[in-house]
């Protein structure tokens, strides 16, 4: 059995409890929380939370990222995109994106007076690939040049600058930043600055590629903070799966996939 058949197979087990499934949508409400923040509102022991959630992560729906003593919880979109594309998409598209414009329409408007809060995205995926291999996919820029179709430019020295830039020979750099913090093969933090030519610049939001080895297998998080607005939220939240995908596929096969992921339009659009 292929790891992504697991992975989508204890996602399913996963989703068929209901308390798993409250406590996704805790999370879906608001990103990024403590288990005890988490326990607030399940009349459920600490320890019995602790144990749904660990089936959680273990199905990689949800993922753990440590900011100092705390350990925040984060929804990791991965496998039900993966369970949307094989078993949703291709089935009923048409009606599905009417009636999610419809609900879409009708919760921002009941939202309209609500508090905007952008969580910061986390995104994890698994690689057949050494860490070494994922590292060299992230700072090299002809091998960022296949799979994100623009080169990321850099020596990746913590303080250098870097560049994205357009592989159409324009030369066009279409986003810039500093690399904050570099130690290969594991962890690359960098600034995102998707305005660079911007007449009212806004401080750049931070990018991490967390990279660690299990036997043969890598689990790559991107974790993208500082998001100043839901706009780029939306855009990352297309984006960084497309540019993964793409990446996994070069790395396991040695190809790119057949088709740009990104020029697809969302089943949800």
């Amino acid at each position: 059995m292929s790891l992504d058949i697991e992975m989508m197979d204890a996602a399913f087990r996963a989703l068929a409890d209901p308390t798993r499934r409250r406590l996704l949508d805790r999370l879906r409400e608001r990103d990024g929380q403590t288990l005890g923040e988490l326990c607030e509102r399940l009349e459920m022991a600490r320890q019995s939370v602790t144990q749904h959630l660990d089936v959680l992560v273990d199905a990689g729906l949800v993922t753990v990222v440590r900011r100092g003593r705390q350990r925040l919880h984060y929804l990791n979109p991965m496998p039900i995109h993966e369970i949307e594309r094989r078993w949703i998409a291709e089935f009923d598209r048409p009606r599905l994106q009417a009636l999610s414009a419809i609900r879409s329409q009708a919760e921002e408007y009941a939202m309209t007076d609500a508090p905007a809060s952008v969580p910061t995205y986390v995104y994890v995926t698994y690689i057949r690939a050494s860490a070494e291999q994922v590292w060299r996919a992230l700072t090299d820029a002809d091998l960022t040049a296949r799979y994100w179709g623009h080169a990321n430019v850099s020596d990746w020295e913590p303080g250098s600058s870097w560049e994205h830039r357009r592989v159409d020979g324009s030369g066009t750099v279409d986003v810039v930043g500093r690399v904050l913090t570099a130690e290969p093969p594991t962890r690359l933090v960098i600034t995102f600055e998707d305005r660079p030519d911007a007449a009212t610049p806004r401080e750049p939001s931070v990018v991490e590629f967390l990279v660690e080895p299990h036997q043969d297998i890598v689990r790559l998080t991107v974790t993208h903070e500082n998001l100043p607005d839901r706009e780029m939220l939306n855009g990352i939240s297309q984006g960084w799966p497309a540019v993964l995908a793409n990446l996994k596929s070069l790395l396991e096969t040695g190809e790119v996939l057949p088709q740009a992921p990104w020029e697809m339009s969302s089943p949800h659009a």
